[in-house]
């Protein structure tokens, strides 16, 4: 079987990547309006894109041709958090993804708490185990549906108490979720652990001299 790209329109094309893209993060992101109202929502193309300085990227794409709540808060004032959630709250993450209008939190409406955070004025979420506080770094725009790839340099990291040892996170202990195809997500599930590969010098070959 063969598809022809061109022939596709955006739906289909998205349905396709987000069922070969997996597993995929999820950064549920805090956002404020300018009313002060606190928006979350869950974008899953999402990574980081530097470690000096810190940096994550999150493409957030137009709903109808205009911008989600999200990237519209962001936009205005260049500050929002984003917070790695675990099994427990992924009910909350899933419902957090419905269209609101956008006079109405979303974390008021499921429940949830906040905390002030330290470096911006967005807050963050109290139960989320990992809130990474960003400022607005860069907005790059991508292909012809108003997609744009906003990336945030993290001033601030909030870890939940025993989740970070000797500098490392303990993954099994965050217990993420993470998005695949359609309404579907995944938790880690089996791990497989592979020797660390030695590094060696290609430039010395077999018999000892140097090419």
């Amino acid at each position: 079987m063969q598809i022809e790209p061109k022939d596709l329109n955006p739906e289909v094309t998205y349905r396709l990547l987000s069922g070969l893209v997996v597993p995929r993060p999820i950064a549920w992101i805090t956002s404020l309006s300018a009313d002060g109202v606190v928006n979350l929502a869950p974008f899953s193309c999402f990574t980081f894109v530097s470690n000096k300085p810190p940096m994550l990227g999150i493409n957030i794409g137009r709903k109808a041709g205009r911008y989600k709540d999200t990237g519209a808060n962001i936009h205005a004032n260049g500050e929002f958090v984003v917070h790695i959630g675990n099994a427990d709250q992924l009910h909350a993450i899933h419902e957090s993804s419905a269209e609101y209008p956008p006079h109405v939190s979303e974390v008021e409406d499921l429940g949830l708490t906040t905390a002030p955070s330290s470096t911006i004025a967005v807050p963050r979420l109290e139960q989320a185990p990992v809130a990474m506080e960003c400022k607005l770094h860069q907005v790059i725009p991508f292909g012809e549906t108003g997609a744009e790839f906003f990336v945030g340099e993290i001033t601030r990291f909030h870890f939940r108490d025993g989740l970070v040892r000797d500098n490392k996170v303990e993954t099994m202990e965050l217990d993420p979720v993470c998005r695949i195809g359609g309404p579907n997500y995944a938790t880690l599930g089996r791990i497989v652990t592979l020797r660390r590969m030695q590094q060696t010098d290609k430039s010395v070959i077999a018999d000892g001299a140097t090419s």
